[in-house]
This record gives structure tokens, sequence and C-alpha cells, in this order.
């Protein structure tokens, strides 16, 4: 039996987390804070942004988290050529109906891959922000409701900039975290190359046997019961005061917005049922600063040739804000 399937309750989310964690590690070797951020973001209904060099396991990240939640799964690679509607679909003219007909894009699956994301001019790059943000897609004057769940992870490469158009701040914003991926350790990639000459194959993920541990439904109905983890007032406050002072900050020209709040809170619930508790502790949220936050801060020139990075800024705002005592709703 699926863990969490049946009658389930929110002290079952502890266990369920754990197993579909330990499924993708299976495959994905050395990456337990990635498996742990796209996890909570899957559970919170939000979206991730994976950055990293080639190789360190980006498109198996998404694959394996696929697999192990039973979803459904596309992928597409980012081009210079490729249009919006090789993103959402658009309309064909059928010459037997004498009509045209609406056929669906990749975006219309449960889990999609914007692999190499930022390979892609703008225009294309915005075929996903209505997607990701209202979960619909409209073409032709016509709108219609992608499935529930519907979680984007997108890949970019930090290194190579030659033929990418960086992401504009209204598209990084609609990703709840970025998540940074590095390579493994030595003796991780070790166990990746004993992996191999075992017979592991990156391409052929059904060898690897992983079991779903969830569906779509059930990622559903988890969606909605981890959203009844209590956050105390204070904790509010304190997130609000956190992202606020992102705003302030000296080194700061645009600050985060309020969606950075709600990515902090939703995630920290998240965070929280999979520890066991039905309420949000300051730990849960501070896990979560540099993932939300990294990609929603624009520094001024002159502190990024100062050698100010937006990490710096994050710790900085985070030890300078009063952690409240409070944490129980």
């Amino acid at each position: 039996m699926e863990v969490g399937s049946g009658q389930s309750s929110l002290a079952d989310f502890g266990p369920l987390f754990d197993s579909v964690a330990a499924e993708m590690g299976r495959a994905l070797r050395g990456q337990e804070d990635a498996v742990r951020l796209a996890l909570a973001a899957v559970f919170a209904g939000g979206h991730v942004l994976v950055e990293g060099l080639p190789g360190v396991g980006k498109t198996l990240l998404a694959r394996s988290l696929a697999a192990s939640l039973g979803c459904r799964f596309r992928r597409i690679q980012f081009t210079p050529d490729l249009m919006p509607a090789d993103v959402t679909g658009g309309n064909i003219y059928n010459q037997k109906a004498n009509a045209f007909e609406f056929v669906a894009g990749p975006v219309f699956t449960e889990v999609l891959l914007a692999d190499e994301i930022n390979r892609t001019p703008a225009r294309t790059q915005a075929a996903l922000l209505e997607a990701m943000a209202d979960r619909q897609v409209t073409t032709d004057g016509a709108t219609r409701a992608l499935s529930r769940p519907f979680f984007t992870i997108a890949t970019q490469n930090p290194v190579e900039s030659e033929g990418t158009w960086p992401l504009p701040e209204a598209q990084l914003d609609r990703f709840m975290l970025k998540v940074v991926m590095a390579p493994p350790p030595r003796e991780v990639e070790v166990e990746i190359l004993e992996a191999h000459l075992k017979g592991f194959d990156v391409a052929d993920l059904d060898r690897v046997g992983l079991v779903a541990r969830l569906d779509a439904e059930g990622v559903t109905r988890w969606q909605d019961m981890v959203r009844t983890v209590r956050c105390a007032p204070a904790v509010v406050t304190w997130i609000a005061e956190i992202v606020a002072r992102t705003r302030e900050h000296r080194a700061v020209y645009l600050g985060a917005s309020p969606r950075a709040s709600i990515a902090l809170l939703r995630g920290a619930q998240v965070l929280a049922a999979a520890e066991g508790r039905d309420f949000v502790i300051p730990d849960d949220v501070k896990e979560l600063l540099g993932p939300a936050l990294r990609h929603r801060l624009v520094l001024h020139p002159e502190a990024q040739l100062d050698g100010v990075a937006v990490e710096d800024v994050v710790k900085e705002i985070a030890a300078s804000t009063p952690t409240p005592s409070e944490t129980r709703a």
C-alpha cells in the first residue's frame, strides 16, 4: 500500500515526505538538499528554478521527482528558435473536419521540466508566465485550465552566457524557490561511478525501478492538507519584517515582493509537517530564506562592484531581525 494512501492525517506526512525523498535518492545521489527543497515547493504548490553546472543532476532531479510522485512528466528543451506555441500548443486546421482544433502543448502535464530556460527569448519565456501563475493557458482568446498539480522545474547554467536571455524579474518572481546544485563530494562521486559499473543508466530510469509513492490526486490532497499547519502571529509578522527589510537594505536596488513572504510561509508549513509538527517554528523559515530570496533581490551596481553578494545581504537581514520566541498559534 502506498505511504499516505487511505484515510491520512497530517501525522502521516512526515513518513511520506521521507519515503519520496529516499526514492528520489536512489537515482539522484548527493543532492539531499535539492531534493528536500524541490519537494517543499511541490507540496506548497510552487515552482522551482534550478541552477547548476552541466552534469550535476538537474534533469535527473525533475525526472526522479515525477517518477516518485507518480505524476505525468514532460520536458521542453528551450532553444533560441523555440516559439510560444511550442510551449502552450495552438490551433491547427483539420482538413477532414474543416475546422481548427486545439493541439495541447507540453505545458499540459503535471511535472514540467523547462530545460535551459534562459536559452530562449523573452517572448517564449513569457509563455510560461500565465501557466505558472494561474495554472491556465490562453490561446486565440480561449482559456484552458491546466491539471492539478502543475509543477514547473526550470534549469539554467550559471556559467555560459553566450546565446542566453536572462529571465526578467517578473518571471523570476514566479518561482517559489531557487535551488543551487553543486557538484557532489568526492565520496559521493565514487558511489555514482560504482552505480554506473553496476548498470545504472541515467537515460533508463525504469531499470532503477523507482516506486511511485503517490499519484496526482494524492499530491493534490497533501497540498491542501499541509496548508492547515498553524503559524503563530509572531512568526507571520517576523516573515513580513524580513521581506520588508530587503526593500530597505542599502545594497538592494529591488527588494522582494509579497510573493516572497507567501513562499516562506507556504514552504515553512511543508517543512514543519515533514518534521511531524502541526505548527511552524522560525527554523522552518530560516531554512528557506536563501532559496526564497536569492533570485528576487537586485543589488545596486556599486554594491556588486564592492563584492557584495545577495547571500550576504540575506544573512545580514536574518541576523539583524529578532527571532520570535512564540512558535505555536
